[in-house]
């Protein structure tokens, strides 16, 4: 399975970068967030390599969401797919957008992959192991290594979102003394944390369960968690919610070590 996810983001990727930003047509949606002809597109070649490699299992994604299509997951394993991630840094011509794709079993993220088609890099996810891996010219895939969350030192350091920092942000890094805050898009941040770079991602702002799994399962796999404001686990699979909308996820913290 995951060697399929790999090569499915791979394509996915290739389809982005082949339309330029400036001719992708963008649109806004109801949630006033942007969308465009190369989330569509990329969207579309996710869904028919799912549905072929894997029938009979749910896809839940993005832009299908947001068009009113929502299979059942109850008790089920699905798939959560971001076609495109960080939406706002692809039309911007940064690097730092991904496309993602995570199979959830029992709420939680067990297998995902998380791939930067700008930076022809990749991190993968597969029953707790975590892996980063390179992607040639040609679309070839090379495995690059396990990754491992850092141990903490004295100083932390944060990664947060460079189009949704806030002051409840602020207030966090305040009263964690943490002075170091390195801002990037997308579920980059999660791999950053993955891969040793970072200590903390704290989110408090609106996202998604496809905004987060693949980066979450990823991360999860080489040692860190993922945790509400109360301290217990962000599950996934969150539907009929009282206080948001299916799949939304609440404010959250994301560790690179317990």
């Amino acid at each position: 399975m995951l060697d399929v996810l790999k090569q499915t983001a791979v394509l996915a990727g290739r389809t982005i970068l082949n339309i330029a930003p400036s001719s992708a047509d963008i649109m806004i949606k109801e949630d006033r967030s942007p969308v465009t002809i190369a989330d569509q597109m990329a969207e579309v070649v996710i869904m028919t390599a799912l549905s072929r490699a894997f029938p009979g299992v749910p896809v839940v994604a993005e832009e299908a969401m947001m068009g009113g299509a929502c299979p059942p997951t109850d008790g089920h394993a699905f798939f959560l797919v971001d076609p495109l991630d960080g939406t706002k840094e692809y039309i911007a011509q940064s690097s730092d957008y991904t496309v993602n794709i995570a199979l959830v079993e029992a709420g939680i993220p067990t297998i995902g992959v998380v791939y930067a088609p700008a930076r022809r890099t990749g991190y993968a996810a597969f029953k707790g192991r975590a892996t980063k891996f390179l992607v040639t010219p040609e679309d070839v895939v090379l495995e690059h290594g396990d990754i491992r969350c850092r141990a903490k030192g004295k100083e932390l350091t944060a990664v947060a979102s460079r189009s949704h920092s806030n002051e409840e942000t602020q207030e966090f890094l305040r009263v964690n003394r943490i002075n170091a805050c390195v801002s990037v898009g997308s579920s980059l941040k999660f791999c950053m944390l993955a891969e040793g770079y970072a200590d903390v991602y704290p989110r408090f702002g609106r996202t998604m369960e496809w905004d987060t799994a693949a980066g979450d399962a990823v991360l999860r796999a080489a040692g860190g968690h993922t945790s509400m404001l109360d301290g217990s686990p962000l599950i996934y699979g969150k539907t009929r919610q009282l206080s948001d909308c299916d799949f939304a996820n609440p404010y959250f913290i994301a560790w690179g070590t317990e």
